[in-house]
């Protein structure tokens, strides 16, 4: 800008469209705390286009956005690079995860036990370290999906407000295909099979656990083909999800009776394995194929975690044969599939209610009661 005592203005640019003022001074102006935004907001010597706004208000790209001179609050006039202010392992770490990069998005192979974003006595996450991935550019790579703290795998992350919005349609569309790989205890009786159960969050746990159920949860549909299996002890499968609900893949594999290894949450004790099997989630997101903004395509693929990569040779499998061809599958809207899928779900309910009369009436097995189905075999 000029001189430090000149009224400066700067220009919305499109990446900063429809996000709030406040989020605005935050993203470009950094040293101009909330509170010295508001005083200026409050005393009118911040406008926009001319007119008095709140902090709260949002801004449009093109508005031209006065602001007070430098000296209360000195700020560079481009978009801070933060990730100066992250810890150096944090940067190294973030960095080292990188797959692939391009001008429209940046791909990382996530660590199990790290938080895609912040929450409850989560202050370490990626949503907190994108900084470190700006590179060249000028804002900050923007989350449009996310997976769960103890799943592994492939992660995008927009380069830009545009960007994202495209990818973000792409995932919410079910355009983008998702390809995960699971150990699960136990040999599903259908290799190549449509879980079709419906999702909602399980009562009395705050939000934080969901359940199978019939009457008013959404729809959910995941196919699993089973890749190789070890006896009738554990198997390796892909999963590919064709809705997106909170936990889908592991309620899904639990309430068919085969829990993802290492799952305790949703599988009890019946999720692990003995023989030196590691107790932690053995689910990765495999493979990502999605449209890139310029008519391109992205198609990528994550190595296993050490402790899942272990387990495989533990169990004696054969990563030669893991990656199964991607298909183009449509759901079976049959009668015959319903038919099948129903009386699936009866079989595994009376299964469960055998299990209750041996003296298995704990809540988890009740819980699982009102949650069977059987994948529809295709």
């Amino acid at each position: 800008m000029s001189a430090s005592d000149d009224v400066r203005t700067f220009t919305v640019k499109p990446d900063d469209d429809g996000v709030r003022l406040d989020r605005w001074f935050k993203r470009n102006l950094p040293d101009a705390s909330f509170n010295i935004v508001s005083r200026w907001a409050r005393t009118g010597q911040l406008r926009v286009d001319g007119k008095r706004v709140a902090p709260g208000d949002r801004v449009e790209a093109g508005q031209s956005i006065r602001v007070p001179p430098a000296e209360a609050a000195t700020a560079p006039a481009k978009p801070a690079r933060i990730v100066a202010d992250l810890p150096p392992e944090d940067i190294e770490l973030m960095q080292s995860l990188v797959l692939h990069r391009d001008k429209h998005a940046i791909v990382i192979n996530k660590p199990p036990g790290l938080a895609t974003q912040g929450g409850t006595k989560t202050d370490r996450h990626v949503d907190g370290m994108l900084d470190a991935l700006m590179f060249d550019a000028e804002g900050r790579p923007k989350l449009v999906h996310r997976l769960d703290k103890d799943t592994s795998g492939v992660l995008l992350v927009a380069r830009s407000a545009n960007a994202a919005g495209h990818f973000a349609k792409a995932f919410s569309s079910r355009t983008a295909r998702k390809v995960y790989w699971a150990l699960v205890t136990g040999v599903p009786d259908v290799h190549d099979g449509m879980i079709e159960l419906p999702i909602g969050k399980q009562p009395g746990t705050g939000g934080e656990k969901m359940h199978v159920d019939m009457k008013e949860g959404s729809p959910a549909r995941t196919r699993y083909r089973v890749i190789e299996r070890a006896g009738n002890r554990a198997c390796w499968i892909e999963l590919q999800p064709f809705t997106g609900r909170t936990h889908q893949l592991r309620v899904h594999m639990a309430a068919i009776g085969h829990p993802i290894v290492g799952d305790g949450k949703y599988g009890g004790q019946d999720s692990f394995l003995t023989g030196g099997i590691s107790r932690k989630m053995h689910l990765h997101a495999r493979r990502l194929k999605v449209d890139l903004p310029d008519g391109g395509v992205l198609d990528i693929t994550a190595e296993l975690p050490t402790h899942f990569a272990e387990s495989v040779e533990m169990l004696g499998f054969d990563p030669l044969r893991a990656d199964l061809p991607l298909d183009e599958v449509k759901f079976s809207e049959t009668l015959e599939g319903k038919k099948r899928a129903a009386l699936n779900i009866a079989k595994a309910r009376r299964k469960d209610r055998k299990g209750e009369r041996r003296g298995r009436g704990s809540e988890r097995d009740s819980d699982r009661g009102d949650r069977g189905g059987r994948g529809t075999e295709r």
